[in-house]
């Protein structure tokens, strides 16, 4: 396997940082220090910290693609399996890299103009998922309902681990991999609950 590049080691370097400390306690110069290059190279790279933080994002939203569709790919045609199979993807990274809990934190931070570019880079994964609940509902394969809706519960559900983890803590839930897996099973089987058809 190749060396990863310069531009993929400040990638990682700092969604870890970002993600642990958040975007406005991190410099630039700290990101170079951790990758071990100047901090002109990061900048050769990002022109601004604000294109960094869009690299990371771009780079986040890409793996979550190629996750999502190796799910879809290998689950069985069965629609409660393929959903089943997308929401475990889902959770796998954050398990494995926990910093990116605290990278969906962070983004709930980001200015109009960064949360507009990241609505964009996410909205076909959006769509091709309502999409998906539409036509299974229409040959009677789900449960009907407002597939919009089913996928801005799972979407809040993913999100809200990072970006409430008070309200989570308040019920008894940890930020942990335990609990990650605890969540992700109660997902799993409420989206399966709600979407079986009758009989």
């Amino acid at each position: 396997m190749p060396d990863r590049t310069t531009r993929e080691r400040i990638l990682d370097a700092a969604l870890d940082l970002f993600g642990a400390r958040g975007v406005d306690a991190v410099s630039l110069d700290e990101i170079a220090r951790v990758v071990g290059v100047r901090k002109q190279t990061v900048l050769y790279w990002f022109a601004s910290k604000d294109d960094l933080v869009d690299g990371v994002l771009e780079s986040v939203a890409a793996q979550l693609v190629v996750v999502i569709d190796a799910a879809v790919r290998a689950a069985p045609d069965d629609p409660l399996d393929r959903i089943d199979a997308v929401v475990r993807a889902m959770f796998r990274p954050a398990v494995r890299r926990p910093a990116l809990l605290g990278l969906v934190r962070e983004v709930s931070r980001l200015g109009p103009e960064q949360a507009e570019r990241l609505r964009v880079m996410i909205s076909p994964l959006v769509d091709r998922a309502v999409r998906y609940l539409g036509e299974e509902m229409d040959r009677g394969r789900l449960r009907r309902g407002d597939p919009k809706i089913i996928a801005a519960l799972a979407y809040a559900t993913v999100t809200g681990i990072a970006t409430e983890p008070e309200a989570l803590r308040a019920v008894g839930w940890t930020a942990d991999a335990v609990g990650l897996r605890r969540l992700r099973d109660e997902l799993r089987a409420f989206l399966r609950a709600a979407l079986a058809t009758p009989g």
